[in-house]
């Protein structure tokens, strides 16, 4: 079949959201195709920054720098900072020596007498030179020193921000949008050393060079402003423009990739060969490419335009300024060899003032991430799981639910608990059963004091979990749920993370392997205790999802907290493996601890000491298995129609019903 060509995009502004968008983005993704990560929050910086900006900013940026610097490593900061006043000193100091040079190699007299002259400042050129070289040194040395101990302290404040958050935050897409972006802040802040320390040079190289021309002649000061304003006004100008073009050419290159991805897919290769997609993704693909390509001819001539009407600035502000010289010079207002000096310093101030644009611009943009780092460590200080709070008790009678109501950060409004009443007793097993999305999970995140209630409470020996110090309640618990994370660390480390306080013996390792029937899977790791669980890795290795449920309940069992959290602790398991699983759990329960298992298999919760069955975030019966079971106890019979569809999903019509049966829900 042979598709239509599509027509190329018009170019955009840097503010226009709808042109330059190619049919193809429109057909595939809906318009343009823009990445969502965190770091493009700041994608424009550069787009809204001016001259005056710059300036303005500059002190700030500076600061901010110096601050991070001074927290990371103070002596090595102050070193950069002497090193760098030193250079720019030693090259003031090295101009006034060439214009003696000069005004020695010009004055009347012999050769020999007038180079006799210029050597005392030929010399002291020289020592300059080698003084400014040391300097040089000693600034890269502590830039050297300071750099990756600034991204140290910078990571730190982000990581210390992420861990103590309440687990709300995580469910704010704002602040969660927030977080991501400061974790760039960690490298930007090492790269704002490199840029400050080029700005820092460049000022100093440009007052330098301005003091110089002062002192040669007043006169002087104008000439340089009016030389270098054209030349940062043009590099700012560029780097804009070349910006806003990038963005452009940037986005449907991306979408071009993307194109080329779907056809190599190992996913999309079966559908794609059904279905004969193929050609339709290469006319797409065909069609973007040459889109890139002349959206980089246009880039081109853009930029040829903007370097034109760049050089032709540069090139006026260079008359002029080399033609007031050149009649300074004439009619004797100005010596020859301080015209020479001069000559020097404005080359010099032009060059030093255009990568000062430059470190000043990529300074901007990293400040804007460190920026994010800082407010994230306030951010951090105002959700954070408070440090302390009234003592849990030694023994802990149970945990009980008031009235509670709990909505998660940012979503559609509807409670994931809505006035939940529940009594969890010292070392019983209470059971939380229901549909997926019925309120078992996150009942037992706030059990667990991961969320504070929004109405009402839970109470853990009769204080609620808003004033205990939760950090003490969370070493009380145990949890293994359906998802808990893999850690990319050896086996040992995977079992013993569960408590690091405690040290991993063989002795405890093995019990906890013991108890989740998980040694012979110990015993066929290629290193015992000691393989590495990551795949990617070299010696790394991976396990099948019920290997990984089995280290879970290994890993709960090490941390021998006082209230086990079982959510859907068997789903990798197989049949025979579920069954020894909660053997092990209730003797979990017969040896005290408290047991609270969240499952939709309600046929394992058969010898729980106390059911609840939680349905839209209520709480909709609750009881023994025999009173759920038995009509006269439990009249509505939800959890009885529940087991009754999942029974019968295990025998046939000949086998005996025990119990009533009536059609009912699904469980999920």
């Amino acid at each position: 079949m042979k598709w239509p060509r599509l027509h190329a995009p018009k170019a955009q502004s840097a503010d226009d959201t709808d042109m330059g968008v190619t049919e193809s983005e429109r057909l595939l993704f809906g318009g343009r195709l823009r990445l969502d990560l965190a770091w493009l929050r700041h994608e424009d910086a550069l787009l809204d920054l001016t001259l005056r900006g710059m300036v303005v900013r500059l002190p700030h940026l500076l600061a901010l720098t110096a601050r991070l610097a001074r927290q990371a490593n103070a002596r090595a900061l102050r070193q950069v900072l002497g090193a760098e006043v030193g250079r720019g000193a030693v090259q003031a100091a090295s101009m006034i020596a060439i214009n003696h040079v000069l005004a020695a190699l010009l004055s009347p007299g012999p050769t020999t007498q007038r180079l006799s002259a210029a050597l005392p400042a030929l010399v002291a050129v020289a020592v300059c030179s080698v003084i400014g070289a040391g300097l040089h040194a000693v600034s890269t040395a502590g830039t050297g020193r300071l750099e990756p101990a600034v991204e140290r302290v910078a990571t730190e404040i982000y990581l210390t921000a992420a861990a103590k958050v309440e687990m709300a935050a995580f469910e704010d897409p704002d602040y969660h949008r927030r977080a991501e972006s400061a974790r760039f802040g960690a490298s930007s802040a090492r790269r704002m050393i490199q840029y400050s320390t080029s700005v820092i040079h460049a000022l100093m190289s440009l007052l330098a060079s301005i003091g110089v021309l002062t002192v040669l002649h007043p006169a002087l000061l104008p000439m340089i402003v009016m030389m270098t304003l054209p030349s940062a006004w043009a590099t700012l100008v560029i780097a804009r423009r070349r910006y806003t073009s990038f963005k452009v050419w940037t986005q449907h290159a991306r979408a071009g990739r993307l194109i080329s991805e779907l056809l190599t897919s190992t996913h999309a290769a079966a559908e794609i060969r059904l279905h004969g997609i193929a050609a339709f993704l290469l006319h797409h693909f065909r069609s973007m490419s040459e889109t890139a390509e002349e959206e980089q001819a246009r880039l081109a001539r853009l930029a040829a335009r903007t370097g034109i009407l760049a050089s032709v600035l540069t090139g006026i502000a260079y008359a002029a300024t080399f033609s007031i010289l050149g009649l300074l010079l004439w009619t004797g207002a100005m010596p020859l060899a301080v015209g020479g000096t001069a000559i020097i310093a404005i080359r010099t101030a032009t060059s030093s003032l255009s990568g000062l644009v430059h470190q000043i611009n990529y300074l901007n943009e990293e400040s804007l991430f460190v920026g994010d780092l800082e407010h994230i460590q306030d951010e951090a200080g105002r959700r954070a799981i408070p440090a302390t709070g009234r003592p849990v008790p030694e023994h802990v009678d149970g945990v009980r639910f008031e009235k509670v109501s709990f909505t998660y950060p940012g979503k559609d409004n509807k409670p994931a608990l809505d006035g939940v009443d529940l009594h969890i007793p010292a070392g019983a097993t209470v059971a939380l059963v229901g549909e997926n999305g019925s309120g078992k999970t996150t009942a037992a995140k706030l059990l667990a004091g991961l969320y504070l209630p929004d109405e009402g409470q839970v109470l853990v020996a009769g204080v609620p979990t808003s004033e205990i110090d939760r950090h003490a309640w969370f070493s009380r618990i145990a949890n293994v749920s359906q998802d808990f994370y893999h850690w990319p660390l050896t086996a040992r480390m995977n079992v013993a993370i569960g408590r690091t306080d405690a040290d991993p013996t063989e002795e405890r390792l093995t019990a906890g392997a013991r108890h989740a029937d998980s040694e012979d899977l110990i015993e066929d790791l290629p290193r015992g205790w000691g393989t590495l669980l990551a795949r990617g890795y070299q010696d790394g290795h991976s396990l099948s999802g019920g290997q990984w449920q089995k280290l879970g309940i290994a890993r709960a069992h090490f941390r021998a907290g006082q209230l086990l959290v079982v959510d859907e602790p068997t789903a990798a398991l197989d049949a025979k493996a579920e069954q020894r699983t909660f053997a092990n759990i209730r003797a979990l329960a017969a040896g005290g601890q408290t047991v609270v298992l969240i499952t939709h298999r309600l046929h394992s919760v058969r010898s729980a000491d106390l059911i609840y069955l939680m349905e839209d975030g209520r709480v909709a019966e609750s009881g023994t298995f025999t009173e759920l079971m038995n009509p006269a106890t439990a009249p509505d019979g939800r959890f009885r129609i529940m087991y009754g569809v999942q029974r019968a999903q295990f025998v046939t019509d000949d086998d005996e019903q025990p119990w009533p049966l009536q059609k009912g829900p699904t469980v999920t």
